[in-house]
């Protein structure tokens, strides 16, 4: 505690300011008197103070108990006018000022009664005079401004830490996730103090009055669109994974967010990260090619590699696809060297404008942070190549890539949302996906689980459809990968993505997450 202590003005000044009754030797000796002691509280001698009053043990307690309590930085007390009630009696006002962490300057006024016995001048103690609103038994205190709750979709309290965000214990700022977007909202006021001065029993701890502050500036719960069921499932399908790793999940007919996990708790990566989405980016480039109008039972050659101006692409593990696959077997098996093979069908802007009807390269306004992904118009033959199969420059989020599924399964981009009271106005995507190529896309989809990459869903029910996604990145060789899966349920509105970083392969490693999810569901 920092002692700027100033009490009482002094005999001298007293008497010029004061008026007849500073001339009164009784008065001023009085208030000599309540000087030595306002110095001793205001310096934090709480027993010092305690042996100028009546009652030295109970003044020494209060007075310990209200500067413990308040921990004041600076205080200054500064005795008023004094006046004689009686022979013997004087009475003196008096102001404490306080500088106060997290209530900031705190000021108020009281008066203290003196007696003279045997010719020494005595403070009359009692709880009121510490402060006039305190009676026996009570003392003052600094209480943290109550924050409102951050509330899932049924109003209960958010379980999720790393949505949810932290809040600096000392200062009772949120500094992370939606206790930092939304602290001015939770707690009442940008401006406003974060604790403040209470009276409260002594012995319970009990709020008896609040001298701060006032019920207009309350906090104000924010709402999230996090289904409780949804979210205790991504948790638990994560439970356990070693590295790290998110999973998002949205209701593709709203765009509402129901879950978002991330192991370790902290980085919000399902939401905000960027990543190269690998293969998952297909349904893109699918898109794309459907366009086109190329049709999921035209013939599809999968060589082991492709070759673009020197660059050699392959498949995991160097794969191939027997004579006579399709454009669906393909996408479900997931063939690097077909989509690379297929790049001259497509022209620099295809996949950055196929890309924009999934709501990609627009802004959204979901009421937390977001990183909504970016696919640039390919700068050569090379770059294209890549981005075919979500390499390159193309960069998406976890939520950008259920946000996918969800748009084939609804066949149209719907926004994703956490909080829906701060959204202004949605973004909407300036391209639509024809009625035709979503229909494709759902069939490829579902061919992933039942035929190809998707594998750890097909016992599952609920049709699950599905994309898998080996995405590298990095400069080490062989190149490390990120595991991806990204897909959507037949019977009901959901779709999700797992990201697994630096976690191998999509369909061995992603995938039984995304199916322990699924069966968390039930």
């Amino acid at each position: 505690m920092a002692l700027a202590a100033t009490a009482g003005i002094g005999y001298w000044a007293y008497k010029a300011l004061a008026g007849d009754d500073a001339d009164d030797p009784q008065v001023a000796a009085a208030t000599g008197q309540l000087d030595t002691f306002l110095t001793a509280w205001a310096s934090g001698d709480a027993q010092r103070a305690g042996r100028l009053t009546d009652t030295p043990e109970n003044a020494t307690s209060l007075i310990k108990s209200v500067m413990t309590n308040l921990d004041p930085s600076r205080t200054e007390i500064t005795a008023g006018t004094g006046k004689r009630k009686a022979e013997g009696e004087v009475e003196i006002p008096f102001t404490v000022r306080m500088t106060l962490s997290g209530a900031g300057e705190y000021t108020y006024h009281s008066k203290a009664e003196l007696i003279r016995k045997s010719g020494d001048w005595t403070v009359e103690f009692h709880t009121p005079l510490i402060h006039p609103d305190m009676v026996p038994g009570q003392t003052l205190a600094l209480k943290s401004r109550e924050r409102a709750e951050i509330l899932d979709r049924n109003g209960d309290e958010l379980q999720s830490a790393s949505l949810a965000g932290a809040v600096d214990p000392k200062t009772g700022k949120g500094v992370s996730g939606l206790q930092a977007r939304y602290d001015k909202q939770l707690t009442g006021g940008g401006g406003a103090a974060r604790s403040v001065v209470v009276v409260v029993e002594r012995e319970s701890g009990r709020v008896v009055k609040r001298l701060t502050g006032s019920g207009k500036d309350a906090g104000k719960a924010v709402r999230t669109t996090i289904d409780p069921k949804v979210q205790e499932a991504a948790a638990a399908a994560l439970d356990g994974v070693k590295k790290n790793a998110a999973l998002v999940a949205v209701d593709p007919s709203t765009g509402d967010i129901l879950a978002a996990a991330n192991m370790p708790s902290g980085m919000n990566r399902a939401l905000e990260g960027r990543y190269p989405p690998g293969s998952t980016f297909k349904v893109v480039t699918s898109a794309a090619l459907l366009k086109q109008g190329m049709r999921p039972s035209d013939k599809a050659d999968c060589p082991k590699f492709a070759y673009v101006d020197g660059q050699r692409f392959e498949n995991q593990d160097q794969f191939v696809l027997p004579a006579g696959s399709t454009f669906k077997d393909a996408f479900a098996h997931s063939c690097n060297t077909f989509f690379v093979g297929a790049r001259g069908k497509l022209s620099d802007a295809a996949l950055h404008d196929t890309a924009e009807a999934f709501g990609i390269g627009g802004t959204w306004d979901a009421g937390t942070a977001t990183y909504d992904g970016s696919v640039p118009v390919a700068d050569g033959d090379n770059d294209k190549a890549a981005s075919t199969i979500g390499q390159a420059r193309t960069q998406a989020s976890p939520l950008v890539m259920a946000s996918i599924a969800a748009t084939v399964k609804e066949g149209a981009f719907k926004q994703p949302v956490l909080v829906p009271d701060a959204v202004k106005k949605r973004y909407e995507a300036p391209a639509r996906l024809e009625p035709g190529v979503v229909g494709s896309l759902r069939d490829m989809m579902r061919a992933t689980v039942t035929d190809g990459a998707g594998w750890a869903l097909k016992s599952l029910p609920g049709e699950p459809h599905a994309k898998t996604g080996t995405a590298e990145f990095g400069n080490d060789s062989p190149p490390r990968t990120h595991a991806w899966m990204i897909g959507y349920q037949g019977d009901r509105e959901l779709a999700w993505s797992v990201l697994l970083e630096d976690g191998g392969s999509g369909g061995s490693d992603a995938g039984p997450i995304a199916a322990k999810f699924l069966k968390n569901l039930g």
